[in-house]
């Protein structure tokens, strides 16, 4: 018997056929599967397999299905119907987003602008699109993430093809000002695609955004179904080879029982975030204020105040990130560190380095629905003793020109002795990591 999908529930890496029950905190990485999502699609996959592309009847029954997804989707971003499609990741949504936009107005020019804190999957279609000969402008962030309108705007050329600034910030929650950047890349006849797979059900959709992106699992949802939305009117082409599916927008058959699932979650999670939300930025503020009040030598980062209601990340001198997160998880904690897309490398978080803030034992805690508050205590409550054993194991190594919590944050790469300029793979990320240069 298969086990429920429980908020809170993780398996024992020793122990792969069971559960262990403990305390979930990594909603940005993905939340748990809505009870609405796991009903759309268990009925959908009976009434929703067949191939919508054809025309016989229960094909017809897959396309109604398929279009009233659409429609719902569609509802909540406040798109028309057919500016929306289903893709197989909001990752895949990002590519299609950016490279299809540049593509689109290879004439307009070459130039492609961008925060220095958008999400890798932004990140590396940027570094494809200088690969292929195009312009790429970093705009930095503030010590909270949080991106100048002024400055991004000042970043805009006649030849700039596209902008792409995210709605909020995957690894430390902060809001961007999507709405006044709108504003200027209007003025200059710009489109601007916003990345939006962290606030999506969580927050409103910001305005003036001329293509968007999400990812169903990011509330509820089932993964494998991503979101790309593109205005009418709005100049795009697909960068892939043909395909007749999604109005040529997307290749592959269309996986309809989930993409059924993802609205049901969608609406059904926006609906309790009313309620939700300011509990759960409660909770978030709660953790902001115990952690540096019992945890010497730690830095909360982010926007305290412009921030989405579940996340909160904070650093440790003189933790292994590894090893925090590795003796949380024993205790029963589920937390990250840095963004999901690339804690498997050895390099620090571009955000965090893009802010100047410590990057040293990172921890990011999300709050999925439903979070229990005396779980949110009992983190509060085993969190210092945790980083106090882990600093008696770990030597000390407090490098000199390195940042100090409540002091100027200094060189990145001093922050972390093993940290350069290159992957594992040997290739340069520089221009796309620290979001302090830009380059033709």
């Amino acid at each position: 018997m298969a086990e429920p999908s429980t908020p809170g529930a993780h398996r024992d890496a020793d122990h792969p056929g069971t559960a262990r029950f403990g305390a979930y905190f990594d909603a940005a990485s993905t939340e748990p599967p809505h009870p609405a999502a796991r009903a759309a699609l268990l009925e959908a996959l009976d009434a929703g397999w067949a191939d919508p592309a054809r025309l016989y009847g229960t094909a017809r029954g897959a396309r109604v299905l398929l279009d009233r997804a659409r429609a719902r989707v569609a509802g909540v971003l406040g798109a028309r119907p057919d500016e929306v499609s289903f893709t197989s990741s909001g990752t895949q949504a990002v590519h299609l987003a950016v490279l299809g936009g540049l593509l689109a107005r290879r004439r307009a020019g070459r130039h492609l602008v961008v925060s220095a804190v958008e999400h890798s999957s932004v990140l590396h279609a940027a570094e494809a699109h200088e690969r292929e000969g195009g312009e790429v402008t970093v705009v930095g962030v503030d010590e909270t993430g949080r991106a100048d309108p002024a400055e991004f705007a000042a970043a805009l050329r006649p030849d700039t093809a596209l902008a792409c600034l995210q709605s909020a910030n995957h690894e430390v929650g902060t809001v961007q000002p999507v709405a006044e950047v709108a504003q200027a890349c209007r003025g200059a006849g710009v489109p601007l695609f916003v990345d939006a797979a962290q606030s999506l059900g969580r927050a409103d959709v910001p305005d003036g955004w001329s293509l968007l992106a999400g990812s169903a699992h990011k509330w509820g949802g089932p993964a494998g179904v991503g979101v790309l939305a593109v205005r009418k009117g709005v100049r795009w082409r697909s960068p892939l080879p043909d395909d007749e599916r999604e109005r040529r927008r997307v290749p592959g058959f269309e996986n309809v029982p989930a993409v059924v699932a993802a609205p049901a979650a969608l609406e059904a999670y926006r609906a309790e975030m009313e309620a939700e939300a300011p509990r759960l930025s409660a909770l978030v503020d709660r953790v902001r204020a115990e952690v540096p009040r019992t945890v010497p030598d730690v830095q909360v980062v982010g926007d305290p105040v412009r921030r989405l209601p579940h996340l909160v990340t904070f650093s440790c001198l003189y933790v292994e990130g590894e090893a925090l997160l590795t003796e949380l998880d024993r205790l029963g904690f589920a937390v990250s560190s840095g963004s999901s897309c690339t804690a498997d490398t050895l390099r620090p978080s571009h955000v965090l380095e893009a802010m100047g803030v410590i990057t040293h034992g990172n921890v990011r805690v999300s709050l999925p629905r439903d979070v229990r508050a005396d779980d949110v205590d009992r983190f509060l409550a085993v969190l210092p003793d945790v980083v106090a054993r882990l600093r008696r194991t770990t030597p000390n190594d407090p490098t000199p020109n390195g940042p100090t919590p409540n002091g100027p944050a200094l060189n990145p790469t001093t922050d972390d002795p093993a940290a350069d300029d290159t992957t594992t793979d040997g290739s340069d990320t520089s221009t796309f990591e620290t979001g302090r240069r830009s380059r033709p």
